[in-house]
């Protein structure tokens, strides 16, 4: 879906941000505006339109209302801007940046001896996907000033951890996966302890790489805290804590939606997280600039989670590129379940405005690309 097609809804969700471009970032954080009572409707393409129609008329009395003269000049270029926005094309965005991730992780981990290894390691590697968390990566950086150059090793490392956590998650010993990506799982390729040391040896090299490949004009006290993030995301506190806890609530009766929001925080959120995050930092980005990003991106990583649970339950395998329904048939702990499935998807239109709203006071052309990638991952079909 060209993100040219979702200008509108980003709009009406954030109109807001041309009435307050001029606000500081110096600000202390936002509580997130919750989006109670929204129909379920709005998980269709109509239903948006419908919201951007009332989220327009709301922008209105905003403006009507308002005594600053400065935001009265600004609205005079409103239309303009809005043509601008329009013309930003997130499927393109993302289709260049996924093949500069894939040209750069090709480079990055070469067929070498003892091949075996690096056979595993780039079978699942350069398996394909949507390469969403380098692309997030990229895109904090660019949208605090920074360049694709200065983030991609950063974004490089986000896809081999990512690539890990799948290739250890589809074991016989955790979900037992024989599908990713809609071919056969490491596993079921090379062999269980292969695949176990391709996961390690990705670990590994994620580090690596930033340590080596990160441009010089970076300061180390920067690369210092990127490591030291990704270390964190990884560890007890972030994918291995999630997915403990995850395994241990299986078949669990007793878990509610507090347990399973941290379930999925920790698991998935956190490293998508962990992208922007660094993306920024690699950057140099403010606090404050860091802070908003991070909420944004806790929003964006649980919507993921949601959507996947809706999608497991709406599609088939093949469509998926997956196996589907094995949350089902292993009696986990999902949003469907816990909360119904029309609750579900009104709760991922929450997580989606949430999501825009931390992006409010950022130039709308450099926040396009995550606005764009929060409205793909919500409106995604696999």
């Amino acid at each position: 879906m060209a993100y040219s097609g979702m200008a509108a809804s980003y709009h009406g969700l954030h109109f807001m941000t041309i009435a307050t471009q001029e606000c500081s970032l110096k600000r202390g954080s936002i509580p997130s505006r919750r989006f109670h009572g929204v129909p379920t409707s709005l998980w269709s393409s109509n239903g948006f339109q419908g919201h951007l129609k009332r989220q327009l008329s709301a922008y209105t009395f905003l403006v009507s209302s308002s005594r600053c003269s400065s935001t009265i000049a600004q609205l005079a270029n409103l239309r303009e801007e809005v043509k601008e926005v329009i013309k930003f094309d997130f499927k393109e965005y993302l289709l260049s940046k996924a093949m500069a991730v894939n040209e750069a992780l090709d480079r990055a981990v070469q067929l070498r001896y003892p091949e075996k290894i690096h056979e595993a390691m780039r079978y699942s590697l350069l398996a394909g996907g949507k390469r969403v968390r380098p692309v997030l990566c990229i895109a904090a950086c660019e949208l605090v000033g920074g360049t694709e150059k200065l983030a991609m090793p950063t974004a490089c490392a986000m896809e081999m951890i990512h690539t890990m956590s799948l290739i250890h998650d589809d074991l016989p010993c955790m979900d037992n996966d024989d599908f990713r990506r809609g071919k056969p799982t490491n596993h079921k390729v090379f062999g269980e302890g292969t695949a176990v040391l391709a996961g390690d040896a990705l670990l590994s090299f994620a580090f690596e790489h930033i340590a080596v490949s990160t441009s010089k004009s970076v300061g180390s006290d920067r690369i210092l805290r990127v490591v030291s993030e990704l270390g964190r995301t990884i560890g007890s506190q972030g994918l291995v804590g999630g997915q403990v806890a995850d395994i241990t609530s299986e078949g669990n009766a007793s878990v509610d939606l507090d347990t399973l929001e941290w379930i999925h925080i920790h698991k998935t959120a956190v490293l998508l997280e962990c992208s922007v995050v660094c993306g920024a930092i690699i950057s140099g980005a403010s606090e404050n600039e860091i802070e908003r990003v991070k909420r944004y991106a806790r929003s964006v990583g649980l919507l993921f989670q949601v959507v996947d649970d809706i999608l497991d339950v709406t599609k088939s395998s093949k469509e998926l590129g997956k196996t589907a329904g094995k949350d089902l048939i292993s009696d986990k702990a999902t949003y469907p379940k816990l909360m119904g499935l029309e609750k579900a998807k009104q709760f991922a239109v929450e997580l989606l405005d949430r999501a825009k709203e931390n992006l409010s006071c950022f130039d709308p052309m450099k926040a396009a690309p995550l606005l764009g990638l929060a409205d793909y991952i919500a409106f995604r079909q696999n």
